[in-house]
């Protein structure tokens, strides 16, 4: 059999992982011979007598060639580390996956273009759903491949805005790539594929996802990635292990502010308190990513806004510059409300908040 075949088959087997994968190499310099050792020969490996006596007892049940077969049939790739479309950012981080399996384009993973992972909560509120379409949908117009986690919540949103924008996304799972979870996404899945995109994961095919494929999967979507946005989150949120991973690989880290009133707004504001780059638009992102920010599509010269308030405000900014406290009377509306307002309208491009701290209409 190849090589890569004994690769397939211990990411099948449940008790090695990416660290004792590494163990069995560094003893037996391939897959393959690690695959045929002796018993006492694994015992000594440094994987453990538990792992040694349940490797013995799936290897006589298991065929690898079978299983690659039956990947074939399910529409499923297979990429090991060496593989010339395994992504060169996720080699970087501590533990990648040494199979990563892909339902979709591989060669998206190893384009030369900016990866950016969005991620937030799955109670999104609409400021959370209009702060990640709009940021989304320019970061995937100037040719950004997103990736997430098709979670509900701002995972989905991520995925949606930038197959509206005409962008490329890729989907981490912590199941099986071929089990859609939520079901409530299967229509995104299949959007995902049928546009180009992909669907990854390091799980093997049919299994399903358990508390602890989660932190694993996050580690993955950070280590694909240029940076992270975290849109929405509350404290204790998954997004913000995401950050973490991030920050151990020297990752960027984007986070937008919030409502101080809203939950969902403590991860991305614990986020900028420890040094995240705040974002208020996509020209942020983009000048981290040494991108230049000119490139995003010019908004149409006459704006139409989305609500009466926004409106108001463009009304009045449409001949001067105002600064917030002078916007707020001129508005009527209270401060906290204005200041939301404000900086969906930031990102959306249609106003900026000049040097003097006064807001004026977007050229």
């Amino acid at each position: 059999m190849q090589e890569e075949l004994y690769w397939l088959g211990f990411s099948f087997f449940h008790g090695i992982g990416p660290t004792k994968f590494q163990l069995l190499l560094d003893q037996f310099w391939t897959a393959e011979n690690a695959w045929n050792a002796t018993e006492l020969e694994l015992a000594h490996s440094g994987i453990g007598v538990k792992v040694t006596q349940d490797f013995l007892e799936f290897r006589r049940k298991f065929e690898p060639k079978a299983y690659a077969e039956k990947l074939e049939k399910s529409n499923v790739s297979y990429l090991i580390s060496s593989h010339p479309h395994y992504p060169q950012l996720l080699k970087e981080i501590k533990s990648p996956p040494f199979v990563l399996y892909v339902r979709g384009d591989t060669g998206l993973l190893s384009q030369e273009s900016k990866y950016i992972a969005v991620v937030g909560t799955r109670k999104i509120t609409d400021y959370g759903r209009q702060v990640t379409e709009a940021l989304v949908t320019d970061l995937a117009s100037v040719g950004c491949i997103i990736v997430s986690g098709l979670a509900m919540g701002v995972d989905a949103v991520a995925h949606a805005a930038t197959l509206r924008a005409g962008g490329k996304t890729v989907a981490v799972l912590g199941c099986g790539v071929d089990c859609c979870t939520p079901r409530e996404n299967e229509a995104l899945y299949n959007e995902i594929i049928a546009t180009g995109g992909a669907v990854i994961s390091e799980a093997p095919l049919s299994q399903p996802s358990f508390k602890g494929s989660f932190p694993s999967r996050n580690r993955i979507i950070a280590g694909l990635c240029q940076g992270v946005l975290v849109t929405e989150g509350a404290e204790d949120s998954g997004s913000l292990i995401t950050a973490n991973d991030a920050r151990k690989n020297n990752r960027l880290i984007f986070a937008v502010p919030g409502p101080i009133t809203s939950a969902v707004s403590r991860g991305p504001i614990a986020l900028i308190a420890n040094g995240a780059k705040m974002v208020v638009s996509a020209n942020d992102i983009l000048r981290e990513l040494g991108m230049q920010s000119n490139t995003l599509i010019k908004r149409k010269e006459h704006i139409k806004a989305d609500t009466k308030e926004e409106q108001c405000v463009l009304d009045i900014l449409i001949n001067e510059q105002l600064h917030f406290d002078e916007l707020v009377k001129r508005t009527g509306l209270v401060s906290s409300q204005l200041g939301t307002i404000l900086t969906l309208m930031e990102m959306k491009g249609w106003v900026t908040n000049t040097d003097s701290g006064a807001f004026t209409i977007a050229s």
